[in-house]
C-alpha cells in the first residue's frame, strides 16, 4: 500500500458459500429439513443435501463477509479474511469476492475439511430453510491472519461466531492488537445470543479491552450482561467501549458514542427477506464511522442499508446505496 492509498476496512469471519435452490414442501419433508430455520449440519449430511440441490446458484456469504461487501459497494477499500479449502466451493468463493472488488488475501488452502457452505432451500411461499456446514472456515487461527495487513486497517470488524474455537480467539486478539498499533479501530459483532452465552467472559474482556466499538441486537446485549434491563446493559457496555450500537428489530436503533446517546428510527418497508439485515446495518453504521459521522448519523446510515436489503431476496445490496444515502442527506 502506497502512502496515497486509503486504508482498508477489513473483516475477519466465516467464509461461507450460500448455495440456493428452489424446492417444494414435499422435498423438505423427504430430506427431513425443518422449514424456515437455520440449523447447523455435519459433513455427511451437508454432502447429501448439496448433491440433492437442483439448479443451485451460489453467492459468497457469511455475516462479516456480507458486511464487508456492503462497505465495498459504498465505495470504501475493503478486504475480507476467511478460510476456505482448495476445493471447488472454496476456489469459487475466493474468486467471487475478488471479482466484486474486495481483496481476499488468504488463498484456498489444503485442509482436512471442505469449504463451508449454507444450503438454502427456497419454497414457493418464499420461506428459506438454511442448513449450514461450517467446515474449513471455523478453523481460522493465527496463521491465517497477516498482522502487517491488520496494522494497515482503518477499521477492523471481527465476527463473534469465530469465538467458538480457541485458535479463532487467538487470531482475534492478535489482529486487534496489530490494528490498534497501526492507529486503526477494531470492533466486534456479538453474532447471536447463544454465541454470547457460550463466550460471555471472552466477549466482555474484548469490549472492555481492545475493542473500540461493538454491535449487537437487544437479545445479545441482554445476554452479555445477564439482565432484563436494556438500558442497564448498554450503560455497562458504553462505560467500557467507545461506540456501542444496538438494533431492536422494528424499534429504533440505539447508538452510544462520545457520551452521546442517539436513536435512529427504522424505515417501515414490506419485508421480502430479512436475511442480511443485521449485516447491512453494520455496513452502513461502519460507513458512517469511517466518514467521521456522529452517533445519530451512524445509526441512520445503518438503518438505511438494512431497509434496502430486506426489500429483496439476498443478503447484499442491489440498489446504488451511495446514491440512496445522498438522497437521505447521509453521504
Amino acid at each position: 500500500m502506497t502512502p496515497t492509498e486509503a486504508r482498508p476496512v477489513i473483516g475477519i469471519g466465516n467464509a461461507v458459500m450460500d448455495v440456493i435452490s428452489a424446492c417444494d414442501d414435499a422435498f423438505l419433508d423427504h430430506m427431513s429439513i425443518e422449514k424456515g430455520i437455520m440449523q447447523l449440519v455435519e459433513r455427511e449430511r451437508a454432502e447429501r443435501l448439496f448433491a440433492a440441490m437442483d439448479g443451485r446458484t451460489e453467492a459468497p456469504g457469511g455475516s462479516v463477509g456480507n458486511t464487508i461487501a456492503g462497505l465495498g459497494a459504498l465505495g470504501l477499500p475493503t478486504a475480507f479474511v476467511g478460510r476456505v479449502a482448495r476445493d471447488g466451493v472454496g476456489t469459487r468463493y475466493a474468486a467471487s469476492i475478488e471479482t466484486a472488488g474486495t481483496a481476499f488475501p488468504n488463498p484456498p488452502a489444503e485442509t482436512a475439511l471442505p469449504s463451508s457452505r449454507s444450503m438454502i432451500f427456497v419454497t414457493p411461499d418464499g420461506e428459506r430453510s438454511m442448513n449450514t456446514y461450517l467446515g474449513a472456515s471455523a478453523d481460522l487461527g493465527p496463521p491465517d491472519v497477516d498482522l502487517a495487513l491488520m496494522g494497515r486497517a482503518s477499521i477492523l470488524l471481527l465476527e463473534g461466531y469465530l469465538f467458538d474455537k480457541e485458535p479463532g480467539k487467538q487470531a482475534f486478539r492478535a489482529a486487534a492488537k496489530a490494528c490498534a498499533q497501526g492507529g486503526g479501530r477494531a470492533g466486534v459483532t456479538l453474532s447471536d445470543p447463544f454465541c454470547v452465552d457460550r463466550h460471555r467472559g471472552d466477549f466482555r474482556a474484548l469490549i472492555e479491552g481492545p475493542m473500540n466499538f461493538a454491535i449487537g441486537n437487544r437479545e445479545e446485549w441482554l445476554a452479555l450482561y445477564e439482565t432484563d434491563d436494556l438500558d442497564e446493559a448498554l450503560a455497562l457496555a458504553s462505560a467500557a467501549c467507545a461506540v456501542v450500537a444496538c438494533t431492536r428489530s422494528s424499534d429504533s436503533v440505539i447508538v452510544l458514542a462520545g457520551g452521546t446517546r442517539a436513536e435512529a428510527p427504522v424505515e417501515r418497508v414490506v419485508p421480502v427477506d430479512a436475511t442480511g439485515a443485521g449485516d447491512q446495518f453494520a455496513a452502513g453504521f461502519l460507513y458512517g464511522m469511517a466518514r467521521g459521522a456522529g452517533a445519530e448519523v451512524m445509526g441512520r446510515t445503518g438503518v438505511a442499508c438494512a431497509a434496502e436489503v430486506i426489500g429483496h431476496v439476498g443478503p447484499r445490496p442491489e440498489m446504488d446505496m451511495r446514491a440512496r444515502l445522498a438522497e437521505l442527506g447521509l453521504a
